[in-house]
This record gives structure tokens, C-alpha cells and sequence, in this order.
């Protein structure tokens, strides 16, 4: 029995001492082959396990092979996936990983994608892993909502009408790139994420930019840059398929394929989704059918061409109309309530909606001229046809008489019987839409040379020619015979049928001439650019409407306006842990189409509009470590001969806007952003921000407008100190992500905002003595919980299943309002409560 009981003892010493014989440490530093930055949270397995880790901040991983002689699997999103062998302990060094994607790295030239520990400014980078994790059904700009500095709304709730702040500017001020092609209106700065409903599908990688960004380019980043990095053409053959269903009968389908590349050099990603349905918001119903293509060709060593074209069409409810709270609480549908919409022969009728389609097609040629010198080039058109519903003629839409019961849908029936009982004299109510169709064309083009080992200079071009065509036209005449109107002094006094335009109808014209150079120092420790701008802004109107064919006034002259701006920035990395860096800048900004051309006519045309004039400086604290990293920003934006369009809702429902001049801003402020990697498992997040916003003169001659443009009233303008609203001027965010087991995460993440003004109402500013603050919204929090499941199906698919909760709690509050002063006058939007979604995604 001894003898027995020694050889067991025996046996199990010999396997317990070949098993850890057997085990192997692989270290390793995974390096992204674009930026030469290190790449955190790749995934390092050891194949045919389960066994895996992930790298740290610093890209660096340490993993326990099951076995001395293994296969090292290093996946990524975004990028080239790679098996290394290796055989006993082995240090692997620095294992660069390349773009998934063809002509990447160009595009990073164009765009000017910033570099952790070497730009010196704010930045927040997502990834395509992240967006695809958390993006679900929200609004694009919502994957956003916990980086420092932003505010991220669904505005009135309808698909594709979300809005962004980042530090208290508006999309007006905050510069939009697309592969670094501006996207902002040409004429009022505006971005209409709607036009834009397939990006989540399709972006590789988006930076927020805070202050005044990296970009070379003279674009408005007067509150930062969001840099948007498309998918190019995939370098690997393959593609998915996605299923998304939700709340409110929410329907989306996908298919993503890609060739490869080729023998002949040519790569192909075609990719298709359609997006539809109901809204949490009452008449909200939407429809998008987005679409994505790539044509990639490398010629040889020195040319790559590649051909893209994406873009949305879609159409979908709105909810334009703010209310009372107490209308709220008086409605049946509660915070979900909806005025703008209504039935019409038993099928719902958007009163107010918006529809659009805005292909971006782009065509680049990159150029390696040597191994110091390349250009990057990209001749890019862009048609928007489509624009937003509304009401004309007598507004039955907003009486209380005209609706279906206690505060439901418009009994558009109604009107539609009395348009045809008033016979022969026409409709006395109608729908309409105010269009804003517009073609632009541009040319971008940068040089990259590098003069030295340290030293590295930019020059480039920008061009952009734009016309927008702006007019109103009838879309229901609501069982009328016709409707008559009196603004078209070529044709007076006239009727209109359906698709007819009336109210008005002009052209802006906007050229845009820009040249820009950087030059850029790193060595050792120091990183620093500096830069210039130049721009030339003309602006020229056409009235078809106002003046007779034969008069010389119904196409103005063009008007320019010279603008540049000027900027740089030091970096410099302490040691490997710590690092500061600066920057600042001073940039005077073209007056606003609206600010040239004052009354919506050719006769009142202020030609010596003054340029806005925007001063900015910041300065921030970097720390990275194995487990953890933060950063501390401090910033100041003085702004100064602001112009600035503000519309606002009236008593009676319908809108007006005022033409606002001459309005100085100081935006300061303090943000925070920690990650905390707890272990190989577990990973917490975290920011802070705190703004301090206000306007700082007060105004007089502001002219106010209604929605046919006509002039109905000049007021005085009593702001100075007042704060900026419409955006919380307080933001924290916590997160957590625990992988519970392989391929399969759950994440928690909280949202807090304080500090949200509601926007002023230019009407209730006109008094000198009083000078109360606007009506400050009660502060609010959310949760959203997400789970994902990875997973395997045979040997050549791995699938991805999904499912997401956003306000888990079901948390009321308002998410923007315009002041009345406190909360029984304030008009607001109340958010979404709880909503969800669940999806599945299949690559192959």
C-alpha cells in the first residue's frame, strides 16, 4: 500500500512538473503601422483556447501559454489580423499591426488625424469596435455623450435629428470632417446628421478634437473638430451581415461585402442598410435606405486611386414644436407627446418632417513622389436635394378645435372637408416644404515632405464652389383646388398646384479659395507645429422672387471676405508617464450668408460685415501607465462679433428667427478623463467637465423675421452675462466593461448633466432691467446596460450578438427648452425614456 500510495505521489509530481514545464511567457508591444502609436485593448490569444489577453495602454501584453510550442492569434478591429509561432518563453518586440483598410494612411494626411503623447490638443478617440458595441439605435453624435466637453441630444426626438455641443458651440461652430472633407453648410455652418444616417455603419474611427483641433484646414472649430474616418476598401476578402430589431417596431438590416485586393490591384466594399421604424416619439415614423462604396486601385508603388460614394435617403416625422410641461402632463401620450402630425383618410401625416438625400461621392489620388515626400489629393461633389414640412395659409394646425381628442393627433380630415367646401376659392390651409437643395463641388490636396528626421512640413489647397436653391412649394393642398398667393412679382397674384413653389425662391452662391501650411518638429521629448490659414469667402444672391427677370438687382455682385487663422502647439512627454502640452490660436472667421445679406433681400446688403474673431488657448496634462491613464484640460474660447441666427417658437406656434450681430462669448472651462484597466477583465471609465459659458455685451437693432422672411420687428438685445444655453455646462460619465467569459461583455455606463440653460427667447430680452439668468433645467442622470455575446459558427463565421438598454430606469427629464423665465413658461423637449435593442451580426 506505501508503495502504491509513493507511485501516485510520484505520478502526479510528473504531470504537475510537465505541466508547468509545458507553460511559456510571450511578451510583446503592439505599435498601430499608421500613427507608430502603441495600440491599447488588442486581443493576444493563444489559438485553439480560450486563453487570451489584452494589451495595455502602453500596447504592451505578458501572456501564460498552455503549451511551450503555440500559435499567438492577434486580433483587432480595423486591422490586419496576425499568428505568430513561437516556441519556449519569447519576447515577440514590437509587433506592428496594419489597416484592415486600403489607402488608410493617406487619408490620416487629409484628415489630420492627432497622435496620443505627440498633437498638443484635447482628443478623444473612438474606435469602430466601439461604435458598433454601443451605437445600436441611438443618434450618431450619442456614441459621443460620455467625452468631455460634449452634450449630445435627439433634439425633438425624430430619427436623424440629433445635435452636438462640444463646450457650449453648436454644430454652426463645431467643424464636421468626413475623411477630411468639411461637411458643414456652406451658408449657416449647420450639420444635418440625418443626411448622414448610414456613418455608423461605415466609420473606422472618430476623433473629437476639442478647441481649436489639428485640422489644417480654415473650417469653423471654433468648439472643436469631429473627425470622421470612413472605412476605405477592406485589404482582406469578406463581409457581414446585420439584424437590429427595437423599440417601437425598430427594423434595421445590412450586408457589407468586400473582394479584397485583387491580382489586379483592385479592391471593391460595397455595403447597403435599411433602417425604419414607429419612434418612441408620437408621428415620429421614419425610413433610410444608406449605402456605401469603395473602388480602390494601386497602380504601382507611387499611385492609389480610390473612388467612394455613400450616402442616405430617407424621410421621417419631427417634432419641431416645444411645449409646456404642464401640456405634457395634460396629454395623453405624455412626455412622448407629438403636435405636428395628425391622420388624413386613416393614415398618419407628417405635418412637420423632414426628408433628404445628400450623396458625398469623392475620388483620391494618394502620390509617393520619394520616401520623404507624397500628396494626397481628393476632387469630391456633393447634391442635397429635399428640405422640411410645414403648414402655409390660415394656421388651423395649432387650434385646439382641430385636433382628435384631449391633446391627440390634427384631424387633418376636418381640414381637408372645409378646403373642399370653400370650392372655387381654393385651399385656405395647406402642407408645404421649405427646400434647400444645393450642389458643391471642392478640390483638396496636401503635400507631406519631410525635410529632416525631425522636421516635417504640409502645404496644401482647398477649394469649394456651392449654390444652394432655396424655395417653398406646396406638397398637400388638403382637398383644395388650388391655393393662391401674391410673392412672385414675375408672376402676381396667381394660384399653385401641388410641387408648385411659392413664399420664395432665391439662390446663395458661396465660393470658398483656402491655402494652408504647417510645419511640424518632433525629437526625443518635444513635439510641436505651428500653422496658417488663409481664406477667401464670396458670397453673391439671387432673387427670383423679389425682383423682375429684366431687373439688374435680382442677382446681387459677389462679396468676399478674407479670412485666416493661426495656431500652434507644444508637446512634451515628461518621461514615459507624464506629459504636458499647450496650444493657442487666433482665427478671424467669414461673416454668415444671413449677416451679408440682412433682410432677405439684394438692396440690404452689409458688404463691411465684420469678420468673427475667435482667440483660444489651452493647456493639459497627460498620464499613462500599465493600468491606468488620464488626462486634465484647461481651456478658454474668447469670441468675439459673433453672428448668429437664432430661431424660437411663438405664442401661436408658428416660428420666427432673429438675425443677431455683434455678440462677444467667453467659453472656459476644465475637463477630466481617466480609463483604469482593473485587470485583464475588468475596465472603468470615467470624466468630468466643468464650463463656465456666458454671453458679454448686450445688443441693439436685432432684426426678427418671420417664416415667409418678412421683416416683422427690431428689437434691443439685453444678454450681457447671461448663460450660454442648450448645452449643460456640467457633464460626468462613469463606465465599466467586465468580460465575463470569452468573447462575451457586459458594460454599464452612467451619464450625469447639471447646469443646462434653457436658450434664450430674444422677445423676452428686450427689457434693460431685467437681467435674471434664463431658466435653469433640473439636473438629470441615466444608465444604459449592454450585453455581447461572441461566438463561432463552424469554422469560417464568427457571430456577434448584442443587446443594449438605454435609460434603464426610465428616467423623465428635458433634454432642451427655450426660457420663459421658470418652469410653468419654459417651452421644452422631453427625452427618451427607457428604449432598447437587440442585435446580431454574422462576418464572414
Amino acid at each position: 500500500m506505501k508503495k502504491i500510495i509513493q507511485f501516485l505521489l510520484l505520478a502526479i509530481a510528473l504531470v504537475f512538473s510537465t505541466s508547468v514545464m509545458a507553460q511559456s511567457t510571450v511578451t510583446g508591444t503592439i505599435i498601430d503601422s499608421e500613427t507608430t502609436t502603441p495600440l491599447p485593448g488588442v486581443n493576444v490569444i493563444e489559438k485553439g483556447t480560450t486563453n487570451g489577453v489584452s494589451t495595455d495602454f502602453d500596447g504592451n501584453f505578458t501572456l501564460k501559454t498552455r503549451s511551450s510550442d503555440a500559435v499567438i492569434v492577434i486580433t483587432y478591429v480595423g486591422f490586419i489580423s496576425q499568428e505568430i509561432s513561437i516556441s519556449g518563453d519569447t519576447d515577440l518586440g514590437n509587433i506592428v499591426l496594419k489597416s484592415s483598410f486600403f489607402g488608410l494612411e493617406e487619408i490620416y494626411v487629409i484628415a489630420s488625424v492627432a497622435v496620443d503623447r505627440k498633437t498638443p490638443i484635447a482628443v478623444s478617440t473612438i474606435k469602430a469596435e466601439e461604435i458598433e458595441l454601443k451605437l445600436g439605435s441611438q443618434e450618431f453624435p450619442e456614441i459621443l455623450k460620455s467625452t468631455p466637453g460634449v452634450y449630445a441630444t435627439r433634439a425633438g426626438g425624430g430619427f436623424g435629428d440629433g445635435r452636438i455641443n462640444i463646450r457650449g458651440f453648436s454644430s454652426e461652430n463645431v467643424a464636421v470632417l468626413i475623411n477630411g472633407i468639411p461637411v458643414n453648410d456652406m451658408e449657416n455652418g449647420r450639420v444635418y446628421w440625418s443626411n448622414w444616417a448610414g456613418l455608423g455603419g461605415v466609420t473606422s474611427q472618430m476623433q473629437v478634437q476639442r478647441g481649436l483641433g489639428a485640422s489644417k484646414l480654415a473650417v469653423p472649430s471654433i468648439g472643436g473638430t469631429i473627425n470622421i474616418i470612413t472605412k476605405t476598401t477592406d485589404v482582406e476578402v469578406g463581409g457581414s451581415v446585420y439584424a437590429e430589431v427595437g423599440n417601437d417596431n425598430y427594423r434595421k438590416f445590412g450586408l457589407t461585402y468586400s473582394t479584397g485586393i485583387m491580382k489586379n490591384g483592385l479592391a471593391t466594399t460595397i455595403s447597403v442598410d435599411k433602417t425604419e421604424g414607429d419612434s418612441y416619439i408620437d408621428g415620429n415614423e421614419f425610413t433610410s435606405f444608406s449605402y456605401f462604396i469603395n473602388l480602390s486601385k494601386r497602380f504601382n508603388d507611387k499611385h492609389k486611386l480610390s473612388f467612394s460614394a455613400f450616402g442616405a435617403k430617407q424621410n421621417h416625422g419631427q417634432r419641431q414644436n416645444r411645449h409646456l410641461i404642464s401640456t405634457y402632463r395634460a396629454s395623453e401620450s405624455g412626455i412622448k407627446f407629438n403636435s405636428d402630425w395628425g391622420y388624413k383618410n386613416g393614415q398618419v401625416t407628417h405635418v412637420e418632417d423632414n426628408f433628404y438625400h445628400k450623396p458625398l461621392i469623392s475620388l483620391n489620388h494618394y502620390w509617393t513622389i520619394s520616401d520623404k515626400t507624397s500628396v494626397s489629393t481628393s476632387a469630391y461633389a456633393s447634391y442635397g436635394t429635399g428640405g422640411g414640412g410645414g403648414t402655409a395659409g390660415v394656421n388651423k394646425f395649432s387650434n385646439s378645435d382641430y385636433r382628435v381628442g384631449n391633446l391627440g393627433p390634427i384631424d387633418l380630415d376636418r381640414i381637408v372637408d372645409e378646403n373642399i367646401a370653400n370650392g372655387a376659392n381654393g385651399s385656405t390651409s395647406i402642407l408645404r416644404a421649405s427646400r434647400n437643395d444645393h450642389s458643391w463641388f471642392g478640390f483638396l490636396s496636401t503635400l507631406k515632405t519631410n525635410l529632416s528626421d525631425n522636421y516635417v512640413l504640409l502645404l496644401g489647397l482647398d477649394l469649394r464652389d456651392y449654390t444652394g436653391r432655396h424655395f417653398r412649394e406646396v406638397t398637400d393642398l388638403l382637398g383644395g383646388q388650388y391655393f393662391a398667393v401674391d410673392d412672385d412679382v414675375n408672376n402676381p397674384n396667381t394660384t399653385v398646384q401641388v410641387g408648385d413653389k411659392f413664399s420664395y425662391h432665391n439662390d446663395g452662391k458661396v465660393g470658398w479659395t483656402g491655402a494652408f501650411g504647417q510645419i511640424e518638429y518632433s525629437k526625443n521629448k518635444v513635439a510641436a507645429f505651428a500653422s496658417l490659414s488663409l481664406s477667401n469667402t464670396s458670397y453673391k444672391r439671387i432673387d427670383y422672387f423679389n425682383y423682375l427677370d429684366s431687373d439688374s438687382l435680382q442677382e446681387t455682385d459677389g462679396y468676399n471676405f478674407f479670412g485666416y487663422s493661426i495656431k500652434g502647439g507644444l508637446n512634451y512627454n515628461i518621461n514615459n508617464n507624464h506629459t504636458l502640452f499647450a496650444n493657442l490660436g487666433y482665427f478671424e472667421k467669414a461673416p454668415g450668408f444671413n449677416s451679408v445679406f440682412l433682410n432677405f433681400d439684394n438692396e440690404h446688403i452689409n458688404e463691411d460685415a465684420e469678420n468673427q474673431k475667435i482667440t483660444s488657448y489651452e493647456l493639459g496634462y497627460k498620464f499613462r501607465s500599465e493600468k491606468f491613464a488620464a488626462n486634465v484640460n484647461l481651456y478658454s474660447t474668447q469670441w468675439k462679433d459673433r453672428t448668429l441666427t437664432r430661431s424660437f417658437q411663438n405664442s401661436d406656434g408658428t416660428f420666427s428667427a432673429a438675425n443677431i450681430l455683434g455678440v462677444n462669448a467667453l467659453h472656459t472651462g476644465i475637463e477630466l478623463d481617466f480609463v483604469y484597466k482593473a485587470s485583464d477583465k475588468l475596465s472603468l471609465s470615467g470624466m468630468a467637465s466643468f464650463g463656465d459659458w456666458t454671453w458679454q455685451n448686450d445688443l441693439t437693432d436685432i432684426q426678427i423675421f418671420d417664416e415667409q422672411q418678412n421683416l416683422i420687428q427690431t428689437i434691443n438685445l439685453f444678454i450681457k452675462d447671461l448663460h450660454v444655453g442648450d448645452a449643460a455646462q456640467t457633464t460626468m460619465a462613469l463606465g465599466m466593461n467586465y468580460e465575463l467569459m470569452p468573447k462575451t461583455n457586459l458594460i454599464i455606463d452612467y451619464n450625469y448633466y447639471d447646469n443646462l440653460y434653457s436658450r434664450y427667447d430674444p422677445n423676452g430680452r428686450t427689457d434693460p432691467d431685467n437681467r435674471s439668468d434664463a431658466w435653469e433645467v433640473p439636473s438629470f442622470g441615466t444608465f444604459d446596460l449592454i450585453f455581447r455575446h461572441g461566438f463561432n459558427i463552424g469554422d469560417d463565421f464568427d457571430a456577434t450578438l448584442t443587446a443594449r438598454m438605454y435609460n434603464v430606469f426610465d428616467t423623465e427629464y428635458i433634454s432642451g427648452a427655450l426660457d420663459g423665465g421658470d418652469d410653468l413658461n419654459s417651452l421644452v423637449w422631453f427625452a427618451y425614456g427607457r428604449t432598447f435593442n437587440v442585435s446580431a451580426r454574422i462576418n464572414f
